[in-house]
């Protein structure tokens, strides 16, 4: 195997000249890398693709937005409370109230 197949795995994040993606999956036997980028999009690369595409070790994006396709309102956090009304206390309260 390798030297640079040994120091990749799922769920390394890498980067070339654009956007970071993160490795997803590694097929040694179809010899394919399969990459997401932060977009959500997903590519695959044969290895000798791989190699020619020099891409280089990057630290994940602190907000990973970019693949969920949702915008960040969509996620803020909010406490069963404030959210509910306190409507979960009792899961018997949540069924009589349809």
């Amino acid at each position: 195997m390798a030297e640079w197949l040994r120091d990749m795995s799922v769920g390394e994040w890498y980067r070339t000249d654009g956007d970071p993606f993160e490795i997803v999956g590694v097929d040694t036997k179809a010899e394919i890398v399969l990459v997401q980028h932060f977009d959500g999009t997903l590519e695959e690369y044969d290895f000798d693709s791989w190699l020619e595409l020099a891409a280089r070790s990057t630290p994940p994006p602190e907000d990973y937005s970019g693949a969920l396709d949702i915008e960040r309102d969509d996620y803020t956090e909010e406490s069963d409370s404030q959210a509910g009304g306190g409507r979960w206390n009792d899961p018997l309260d949540f069924l009589d109230s349809r």
